[in-house]
């Protein structure tokens, strides 16, 4: 590993550290309170690491513990405190989805669960049930784990369960209970109760649609549009794509710039119009363009799947930044902030 750069680690990556010298059993506790991707992104990041040295975890441990000092945290501003705390360990992006498990109560015994599922297995659960259960259901997923769902589905059913999600205009509380224990007889979950009763919606069906398989996309948005057209307008305002990516003020195309990989944004770019390789070239040094352009020249013929899996992957990075606060995606993309 090199010599260690505070300011160029992501959050994941600090945290790896962190839970990495406190021990399996301390790791193991915090793990026990993040939810699904965030054990995913942290467990990568600690699989990552290699060759750290004591200096270097010193000065990660040093700069969370500089960070305790400054907060009282006893019997006063104790959510802010908290927050503040998590933030600085996990930082940003996951600090706030855990911040709701402790602070909010959201995990619920079913649907919490399914968080946790393989989307396969999640399809087996619901592919009996009505199309609405279904939608609410999706609704209450990852966008990302909510797409592989809606794919594993049968094709006939994709379109009008999407459209019950765009519809979706919140939902008694009575009635998610009711869910939400029918769901927990067929699996073990976490206990605590349903917070909010408002899921669903024409931006989640575009969240939702953002992650798919392009073709996939295209031939439920044409099913969309025959029954709705004005829905599928809608929603298609609402998905940000990787062209929209332009929009992005300058200092946002730099702070996501630094959370991707070099390969993921070459095979990318392959797809990408030349107002938005402008974009890009315009927020590297002269030097990093310079590069970037020569490894485009030199890379080729790209499968389209490839092209399209990078510019998702990018996309599911902005879209997280952004939900963290740390990049505005501008345009149609305010949807997603």
């Amino acid at each position: 590993m090199a010599e260690l750069d505070k300011s160029s680690l992501s959050g994941a990556e600090q945290a790896a550290i962190l839970m990495m010298s406190l021990g399996e059993t301390a790791a193991a506790e915090i793990m026990k309170h993040m939810g699904p991707k965030e054990v995913q992104k942290v467990g990568e990041a600690m699989a990552g690491i290699g060759n750290v040295t004591r200096d270097q975890v010193n000065k990660v441990v040093a700069d969370f513990a500089e960070t305790l000092g400054t907060h009282t945290g006893l019997g006063t501003g104790n959510e802010d405190y908290l927050r503040n705390v998590l933030t600085s360990a996990l930082g940003g992006d996951k600090a706030g989805q855990l911040i709701d498990r402790i602070l909010i109560g959201r995990s619920s015994k079913g649907l919490e669960a399914m968080k946790w599922m393989d989307p396969r297995a999640i399809a087996e659960i619901v592919r009996l049930e009505h199309p609405q259960i279904i939608a609410i259901v999706l609704s209450f997923l990852d966008s990302d784990q909510a797409a592989d769902v809606l794919t594993l589905l049968p094709e006939n059913m994709r379109a009008d369960v999407l459209m019950r999600i765009a519809s979706l205009d919140g939902i008694q509380p009575n009635a998610l209970q009711e869910l939400d224990a029918i769901l927990e007889k067929q699996f073990e979950g976490s206990s605590s109760s349903i917070k909010s009763s408002s899921v669903g919606g024409t931006k989640t069906a575009a969240n939702i649609l953002n992650f798919m398989d392009s073709a996939v996309e295209a031939r439920i948005m044409e099913k969309v549009k025959e029954y709705d057209g004005e829905m599928g307008q809608t929603i298609e305002d609402l998905m940000f794509v990787f062209d929209n990516l332009v929009d992005l003020d300058d200092r946002s195309i730099q702070a996501l710039l630094r959370e991707i990989s070099s390969d993921s944004l070459i095979t990318a770019l392959k797809g990408a119009d030349d107002a938005l390789k402008e974009k890009i070239f315009k927020n590297m040094s002269k030097r990093a363009s310079e590069m970037l352009r020569d490894d485009l020249d030199a890379k080729g013929p790209v499968r389209l799947s490839d092209v399209e899996s990078a510019q998702k992957e990018i996309l599911a990075i902005a879209r997280r930044m952004a939900e963290a606060g740390d990049i505005s995606l501008g345009g149609a993309g305010d949807e997603f902030v």
